[in-house]
């Protein structure tokens, strides 16, 4: 079992995202047949055979072994992940282009940005599969609370220069061996935790008023803050 699976075809995301086969395939962390699985679920057999079948036919479940008993053969299922992510590329028509509004002060840039990284990383983890090859990948994740709004662009400013020069020493266009890497350096606020749900006294506010500031791996300064 895969710790994550991309879903790239918009079939299987429309399988994935149907609430009973969302409820099987999480079920399916621990494998079982459509007759546990009917008894674990409060569900008639039937129903959860067919929904198996389904999610079987989309590449979001497989036979994991078969069992003699008397005259019958139980089929026992598993979920091929533990968790999926959908692609954008499920939603090719309309998934979000960063090359559109490259804003760096926006929110939804910053979105257009996660669903590229997504759609790419997603590619890879799914080409290197069938190749049975490991992706090189590096992330970086930390948390960082600034006791005001202009700390916060002066440590996107920091950010943008440290990043540029750093991509300036190690770009080379003209390396003949040389793979092209994408470097991704985004900053937002932590949503606040729904309302009814116990919040750490410490943990950052939700300010609606205030615009988020990212620094930017291509050498562009961030702009100055948006006082909207």
């Amino acid at each position: 079992m895969l710790d994550v699976a991309v879903i790239e075809e918009p079939a299987a995301a429309e399988a994935s995202l149907d609430p009973m086969r969302s409820r099987i395939l999480a079920a399916l962390a621990e494998p079982g047949s459509a007759a546990m699985l009917a008894v674990r679920l409060g569900l008639p057999r039937q129903k959860v055979n067919y929904h198996l079948k389904e999610l079987e036919r989309h590449g979001l479940v497989e036979l994991a072994e078969e069992r003699r008993k008397g005259n019958v053969t139980e089929r026992i299922y598993a979920a091929t992940a533990a968790s999926y992510v959908i692609s954008p590329s499920a939603l090719a028509s309309v998934s979000p282009d960063p090359s559109r509004s490259p804003d760096q002060l926006s929110a939804h840039w910053l979105l257009a940005l996660g669903a590229r990284l997504v759609q790419e990383v997603g590619a890879l983890v799914t080409g290197a599969a069938r190749a049975r090859r490991r992706v090189a990948t590096f992330a970086v994740d930390a948390e960082v609370r600034f006791a005001s709004a202009a700390d916060r662009m002066a440590f996107a400013d920091e950010l943008t220069q440290a990043v540029t020069a750093l991509v300036s020493r190690y770009h080379d266009e003209s390396a003949p061996q040389g793979r092209s890497h994408r470097l991704i350096v985004g900053l937002h606020q932590i949503p606040a935790p729904p309302p009814g749900a116990a919040a750490d006294e410490g943990g950052p506010q939700h300010d609606p008023g205030e615009a988020s500031g990212r620094g930017s791996a291509d050498g562009s300064p961030a702009r100055q803050e948006n006082p909207r």
